[in-house]
């Protein structure tokens, strides 16, 4: 364990601002930032070499899959791959097996991962069509927020009975997140596709099926319904530039209704289809490149607020399947922040902006206590990237337990250094530490 680390010579972006200096971490916390700090004869020091300093990723959507699912993923190997990625904290989904749509089910999974997690983690509650009693007694520091499938849903946790909504909008004591798609709509598409090609609908045919239609009619229900009751939404991955009009621009301290973008649909577009087929299928669809660039647009005129990564994994046979037995979803976590900071690279943000949506706007926009930024007294969740050393992404590197990445052979220009959470180093070149164990976050409600 270590009880005292000096980062020294780090170019540190925090704040709107990119500062050059030291970082001295005792006891799991950020004790000072300076432009130098002297090392103890006890403190073990860190050569940043002008590398860059941030803090660690909080990434607002996971599924984990435990339990229930594991054989497709679990706690412990996602978590780990979390990590090697930057990610320092996560907010898992509901769909497991048993669902998390009781305040019981929601305990058990803090349970599991105060054993197996070596990233910060808290745990979304789902919602039923007959759950709104779970709901009513929720505590607000219990969880990250509550999840609704509206419109469409992986895992059987459709919400679509309208006074259900209503109720659920109206009382919410947390943030309600939604994933908004119109069942409908999609499921005349896939009859209309069915027709034409059979069961061998080719997978660039997805973002068709699951279309732009499909998520703005669920999108803009959702907003009209958090309208109408003064609701917490937090809307995630949208994916296309119609939605966009659905959302303010300006701070996200003034909003009562957010939003976030995933990071394979700020990456992806339509085009990679060809190649990637099942392994780039998921919920929300990637959709088209105007689509694409109109979401990173939305990054920097503060209509998407955060970024999150909708990790999804399932197994490498399950994606070999065609079209409609191909499940969505893919894994993310440990090239997330690599992946991102192509957007640096290509100069569609700035360091800054990718710093507020990854880390300080989800640390505000879910109030999460003590985290988020390099702060003086904030636990040391920090995260060191060297910003050129480019490599392939290969499946030989791969540390989700499904054993396969939609990255594959891809060419990032980004590498994750060092991984610290709460202020003992998880992850270093390579090299994952095999005792280390998150927390469970705190919210400041």
């Amino acid at each position: 364990m270590i009880d005292e680390l000096l980062i020294r010579s780090a170019r540190m972006v925090n704040d709107g601002r990119i500062l050059e200096g030291d970082l001295l971490v005792r006891n799991g916390r950020i004790e000072r930032i300076a432009p130098e700090i002297t090392a103890g004869f006890t403190t073990r020091v860190l050569e940043a070499d002008g590398r860059l300093l941030m803090s660690g990723m909080i990434d607002d959507q996971v599924h984990f899959r435990e339990p229930g699912v594991t054989h497709k993923a679990d706690i412990y190997h996602e978590s780990r791959a979390a990590v090697a990625g930057g990610i320092t904290s996560y907010m898992e989904m509901p769909n497991t097996v048993p669902q998390t749509v009781t305040l019981d089910a929601l305990e058990q999974k803090y349970r599991l991962a105060a054993d197996r997690s070596m990233a910060n983690f808290s745990f979304y509650l789902g919602a039923t069509n007959d759950n709104i009693e779970s709901i009513r007694a929720l505590q607000p520091n219990q969880t990250c927020g509550i999840k609704v499938f509206m419109g469409a849903s992986t895992g059987n946790m459709l919400v679509d009975r309208e006074e259900t909504l209503e109720a659920i909008f109206r009382e919410a004591p947390v943030l309600v997140a939604t994933h908004c798609e119109d069942t409908p709509t999609i499921t005349r598409n896939e009859a209309a596709y069915r027709e034409k090609y059979g069961e061998d609908v080719p997978m660039r045919c997805h973002p068709e099926i699951r279309s732009v239609e499909a998520c703005y009619l669920s999108s803009s229900m959702a907003v009209e319904l958090a309208r109408k009751h003064d609701t917490r939404l937090h809307v995630l991955h949208l994916t296309s530039e119609r939605e966009m009009a659905l959302f303010d621009t300006g701070p996200l301290d003034d909003k009562r209704i957010t939003a976030e973008a995933c990071v394979h649909h700020l990456y992806f577009d339509d085009q990679d289809y060809e190649l990637k087929e099942a392994f780039i299928k998921c919920n929300p669809a990637i959709k088209s490149r105007a689509d694409r660039d109109a979401i990173r647009k939305a990054l920097v005129d503060d209509r998407i607020d955060v970024i999150g990564t909708d990790h999804a994994p399932h197994t490498l046979q399950e994606k070999l399947n065609s079209y409609f037995r191909a499940p969505a979803g893919l894994p993310l976590v440990q090239w997330a922040l690599p992946m991102l900071l192509e957007l640096y690279h290509d100069r569609v943000l700035t360091l800054e902006q990718l710093v507020e949506k990854v880390s300080h706007g989800p640390a505000r926009l879910f109030k999460v206590a003590e985290r988020g930024y390099l702060r003086e007294g904030y636990w040391a969740d920090l995260v060191l990237i060297d910003l050129a050393s480019p490599y392939r992404v290969e499946r030989e590197g791969v540390l989700y337990k499904c054993g396969w990445s939609p990255l594959e052979g891809k060419r990032l220009r980004s590498r994750v250094v060092a991984t610290m959470v709460n202020g003992q180093m998880a992850y270093y070149e390579g090299r994952l530490n095999p005792v280390m164990l998150g927390q469970r976050l705190m919210f400041s409600r």
